[in-house]
């Protein structure tokens, strides 16, 4: 009888990334190296399976229930696959108080989706977050690793909209301070390149 084809391992062909990884931690630190494994899978495969979480296990020597353990830790792992787009809505106080909720509310009438959910076409995926680290930039959402800060409405809507067009616009970068509008570009962003990149003329 045939033996079936082993499945090729993600880390198979990256040993140089592996061993700059592991490299990091001293021997007895070796499970340290689990949560930049996880990262080099998630951005690849924008999930991580069990398949995965076993092959990092072998890796640093632990099993895969520990490795499972630390994903289940941060909202930033997906053991499901995500939309291309993963919108990530900040849901703690400082953003909630700016804005948020009414925010996620847009998003999910605007996408068809709810909390955890991805679009039958796999172009967008949606969560609630907890604190992303911007509360003076509050509300902020995030796509896959980019931030955007003080997104109101209508910079909400360009933004949706760029990415149905498969055009991610850059990082929304907001330092103004209280006097910045939610739907206004702070000082740093007041240049014709930013406010196109918004939609905003």
């Amino acid at each position: 009888m045939t033996e079936p084809a082993r499945a090729s391992k993600f880390f198979d062909d990256k040993q140089e990334k592996v061993a700059e990884i592991l490299s990091r931690y001293p021997a007895e630190g070796r499970r340290s190296a689990l949560m930049p494994l996880l990262w080099e899978v998630q951005r690849a495969e924008r999930y991580v399976s069990e398949e995965r979480m076993r092959e990092i296990a072998e890796i640093v020597g632990t099993t895969a229930t520990e490795v499972k353990g630390v994903m289940s830790f941060y909202s930033t792992f997906h053991e499901q696959p995500v939309g291309k787009f993963h919108v990530q809505v900040c849901s703690t106080l400082s953003c909630a108080l700016a804005g948020a909720d009414e925010l996620y509310d847009f998003l999910v009438e605007e996408l068809g989706i709810v909390n955890g959910e991805t679009s039958a076409d796999g172009r967008f995926s949606l969560q609630k977050v907890e604190c992303v680290g911007s509360c003076g930039t509050a509300p902020v959402v995030q796509v896959n690793d980019t931030y955007y800060e003080r997104v109101g409405r209508g910079r909400c809507q360009f933004l949706v909209d760029s990415l149905r067009e498969d055009r991610q616009p850059p990082a929304w970068r907001e330092r103004g301070g209280d006097t910045v509008g939610i739907d206004k570009p702070g000082p740093l962003a007041e240049t014709a390149k930013g406010r196109a990149d918004r939609g905003e003329g």
